[in-house]
């Protein structure tokens, strides 16, 4: 499955943008500071990102649902 795949249902982010495919979810997390991916919830989003890019099926809502995980743990963080 391509990094351009889409999710079923984009995942909202603060200030409205929506990450829609895995290549925006994969550079969403590229984009926080290198520490931040390093924490445990964005290492498990990372992973089910590249096992959705490599075989796709049921990967792709567990892709979707670390994603939500990670970001709503960062959220209660702040």
């Amino acid at each position: 499955m391509p990094w351009s795949a889409a999710f079923d249902d984009p995942i909202s982010l603060p200030g409205g943008r929506k990450l829609r495919t895995l290549q925006q979810a994969a550079d969403h997390i590229v984009q926080l500071p290198e520490d931040a991916q390093h924490v445990g919830h964005w290492q498990t989003a990372i992973e089910t990102l590249i096992n959705a890019a490599e075989t796709g099926g049921g990967w792709m809502m567990f892709a979707r649902i670390a994603m939500l995980r990670a970001l709503n743990a960062d959220a209660r963080r702040k």
